[in-house]
């Protein structure tokens, strides 16, 4: 009976799957279906599934949603964008440089979907202006948004996941990847020059505009602007310190959350309609969906396969980690891998009776690097090749592949570098 409700789990989680990379139907509809499948047969009941649901990264992204659905509404981001934009004089490169390592940051402390969609607009308005191609100055804006997002706990969704699961606190991604993040980034823009060379240059007319432009006007509320930002801070000096404290991220996210609303006065029906609760639903179904294949100790038969290919090789595990999770995600959504992968090393961990550590950081970077390599890896850029479309501008498949797909190569090889001088 055990193994027949194996076979059944593992049938209904990967035809889930293929449900899910095939994107016919909408992903949570596919995930709530399958959860529900998996409720109904007895392959899991009720309280095992509930038992299953990480509330922690449910309860992070929805805070974090909130405060960054607050903090839009007053126009920073329009602000810094011109600012920069003036700054660099309206030279193309040095717009590409300074919006680069603005999305960097902002991915790094919200998340890189929500700066993707607040920096491309004003990107394209400032492409307009110059006009130039906006692709050379997007492109690298998807790249960089993912690998900024890589450095920290609330920066990807894979990150916020394999944080929780391996009770991971902010400071230990910042420690941890930061530093090889850094140096992609650096690698990755350098290379950007030269892939790009013939597309940042503009007209002597055309960048005096651009430094007419007037950022002051972006700002739409300065006073919920003060309080945002306070409270951001206020966030992101929980985050750094929840460990400490005896507080999980969620509690920090969500209490932030909270003191925005409370600050600012707006009704909290118009910021949850905003909140990406399809997400949110899709997420809680991978956990449950997961959850039955550990359950039926499908997990557990998996863990002990791979650590017979590896033969418990540390150094080995973790490329294999790395360099499946990366290629991986760069055709597959990384939500639902990384989802997978998290009980697989776990169970390693059980198992193998292995120091995980450096393979939580191998999964962290392959999953959130990889999705660079197609335009379908990660919703970032899903979003910015939709908004190019709709601006005139196509970005085929192909056309990313050609660039994107190395350059993802490139920071996996850094990453493979850095894995094993530092922890392996």
């Amino acid at each position: 009976m055990v193994l027949n409700y194996m076979m059944v789990a593992v049938a209904i989680f990967l035809i889930t799957y293929i449900a899910i990379v095939l994107d016919k139907i909408n992903s949570t509809t596919v995930a709530l279906f399958g959860a529900g499948v998996m409720l109904v047969i007895g392959v899991i009941n009720q309280k095992q599934a509930i038992a299953n649901i990480d509330f922690n990264t449910i309860g992070l992204l929805v805070g974090m949603m909130i405060i960054v659905n607050i903090l839009k509404r007053t126009g920073v981001f329009e602000f810094l964008a011109i600012k920069a934009a003036k700054l660099a004089k309206g030279d193309p490169w040095k717009i590409v440089v300074l919006f680069s390592l603005l999305t960097a940051l902002a991915s790094a402390l919200l998340d890189n979907v929500t700066t993707v969609l607040l920096i491309v607009p004003v990107t394209l308005v400032i492409t307009d202006t110059l006009e130039v191609n906006p692709i050379p100055f997007l492109v690298p804006e998807i790249l960089i948004a993912n690998i900024g997002g890589t450095a920290t706990l609330i920066g990807d969704p894979p990150n916020i996941m394999i944080g929780s699961a391996a009770n991971l606190g902010f400071m230990d991604f910042i420690i941890n990847l930061a530093p090889v993040i850094v140096v992609i980034t650096a690698v990755t823009l350098f290379i950007f020059k030269f892939i790009y060379r013939n597309g940042y240059h503009a007209s002597d007319d055309r960048k005096k505009i651009v430094l007419s432009m007037n950022e002051e006007i972006a700002i739409k509320n300065h006073k919920l602007l003060k309080k945002s930002l306070f409270v951001l801070i206020l966030t992101m000096l929980g985050f750094i310190i929840h460990d400490k404290i005896g507080l999980e991220s969620a509690t920090v996210a969500l209490s932030g959350a909270a003191l925005l609303l409370l600050l600012s006065g707006i009704d909290p029906e118009d910021i949850l309609i905003e909140v990406e609760w399809s997400t949110i639903f899709f997420f809680m179904a991978l956990f449950i969906l997961v959850g039955a294949l550990v359950e039926v100790g499908a997990i557990d038969i998996l863990a002990k396969g791979m650590l017979s290919v590896t033969k418990g090789n540390p150094f080995v595990t973790a490329m294999v980690i790395l360099w499946v999770s990366a290629i991986a995600s760069s055709f597959l959504n990384n939500i639902p891998f990384v989802a997978t992968m998290i009980p697989l090393i776990q169970s390693m961990e059980a198992v193998g009776h292995m120091n995980v550590t450096p393979l939580w950081w191998a999964l962290a970077l392959g999953a959130c690097l990889g999705g660079n390599g197609t335009l379908i890896g990660a919703s970032a850029n899903v979003i910015v090749g939709g908004m190019l479309d709709k601006h005139g501008n196509k970005l085929t498949f192909g056309s990313y592949f050609k660039v994107g797909f190395p350059l993802m190569l490139v920071s996996i090889v850094i990453s493979s570098a850095y894995l094993w001088i530092f922890y392996l």
